[in-house]
């Protein structure tokens, strides 16, 4: 990417929100924009940050057997109906956008357990048929009284939404199990220490639910969190009658070893036994041909959090100032920033088209209005982990390349340069 198609603003850094300063650059540079609270647009650096981690969750899901689908945005109240989940979601919680016309009333989708069911019955005659999980990711739409911290609580967001069909309550468990070990692969290939934070099944209501939790002190969510493990419970089990069993049951944990930290939800996992598929009187036929119902789970990974959670989390700060962020190199849409003295322009541009002919994604700062040492102190704006400075010292042997985030600096000669990215 030529960094002039991009049309980025000028910063003042003077005028930088502390608390979200990561988003608030990209806001400040064009490359994100609020339409209005809660409602936004998306420039190139979160648009392919985000398409890198939906990859990552493509391919990690798939490896699981989870099947790609997609569901409607714009629902029917009649499915809602059936669940008995509109009227509480359009006057209860008041959560759904929705319309009425002509055509009668719909809504926009909040979240999709109605048309999974649907679907998945239509699809899931027989138990032979069963384990099986189908996936989507797409936009979510829910009426967020107080929409704040940019992307950490909008109102439209990408989510990744999974739901589970098996036979009996044993296979369920199992399948929440398995993503639950998808989760942890997710978060761990996309550079985000996750905290797996427990309710218990029994006190909730017989449902079992799980968080993903990354701490942040950004968080809205306080979490009792153990280090030892990296296990978390919600503040909510101090409220248990009995929490000492219910923690006891956590090997390794104790009560008065773990401290208040505050998080925010990346993900959550819930078992969702027979509600749906029996209140919807959607069944499979088992091995005597009788109709019975699904045992379902729902799974859900906000990718604007997760978003938002990297860039907020690896701020980057020089001199006690802020002067960007630092994406993880395996989600950065651009892997690598070339900058250079005007002398060195054509070397910089036989670079910058060697490493694109290898497809590997990076900037070349072409703008020609600004001298070098401008160039340099606007790289961390992007986002882009490392870093080649083309200047006056330059050997035309070997490129300096800079780890953004640790500062470290390595030294490759011009042919080894294609491995040194992959």
């Amino acid at each position: 990417m030529k960094l002039s198609k991009l049309n980025i603003k000028k910063i003042n850094f003077n005028d930088i929100d502390i608390n979200y300063s990561s988003q608030d650059i990209l806001m400040k540079l064009g490359e994100l924009y609020q339409f209005e609270s809660g409602i936004y647009g998306y420039g190139n650096i979160w648009t392919k940050l985000e398409r890198n981690i939906e990859e990552i969750i493509i391919e990690e899901l798939d490896k699981a057997d989870c099947i790609q689908v997609e569901f409607p945005k714009l629902q029917p109240r009649s499915i809602w109906d059936k669940s008995n989940r509109w009227n509480q979601y359009t006057e209860e919680n008041d959560i759904m956008f929705h319309i009425k016309n002509n055509f009668g009333e719909y809504g926009l989708a909040p979240t999709a357990e109605e048309c999974a069911t649907i679907f998945g019955a239509n699809r899931l005659l027989s138990y032979k048929q069963l384990s099986t999980t189908y996936y989507q990711i797409g936009e979510k739409f829910r009426k967020e009284i107080r929409a704040r911290g940019y992307l950490f609580r909008p109102r439209t967001f990408v989510m990744m939404d999974a739901y589970s069909f098996d036979k009996d309550e044993e296979n369920m468990h199992k399948t929440f199990k398995k993503m639950h070990d998808v989760y942890m692969n997710i978060f761990k290939r996309i550079g985000i220490n996750i905290v797996p934070v427990i309710s218990d099944g029994g006190t909730m209501g017989g449902r079992v639910s799980e968080e993903f939790q990354a701490i942040t002190k950004l968080g809205e969510d306080i979490i009792l969190y153990d280090k030892n493990t990296n296990i978390g419970i919600n503040k909510e089990v101090l409220s248990f009658k009995d929490k000492e069993t219910f923690i006891n049951k956590l090997n390794g944990i104790s009560l008065n070893k773990m401290e208040e930290v505050n998080s925010v939800e990346l993900g959550n996992n819930f078992e969702l036994g027979t509600k749906y598929s029996d209140l919807m009187e959607m069944y499979y036929q088992d091995e005597n041909g009788n109709n019975k119902p699904f045992y379902m789970g729902c799974y859900g990974i906000g990718l604007g959090r997760i978003i938002a959670t990297i860039i907020e989390n690896n701020v980057l700060i020089k001199d006690e100032k802020i002067k960007g962020f630092v994406i993880p190199y395996n989600v950065a849409p651009y892997k690598v920033h070339i900058v250079y003295s005007e002398q060195n322009k054509d070397k910089a541009i036989e670079l910058y088209e060697r490493l694109l002919e290898n497809n590997i994604q990076c900037i070349i700062d072409d703008r020609d209005n600004l001298i070098l040492g401008n160039k340099i102190n606007d790289v961390a704006l992007l986002g882009t982990p490392k870093l080649i400075v083309l200047g006056n010292k330059y050997d035309n042997i070997n490129y300096e390349i800079e780890d953004l985030k640790t500062g470290e600096k390595d030294i490759v000669k011009k042919e080894n340069i294609i491995n040194y990215f992959r």
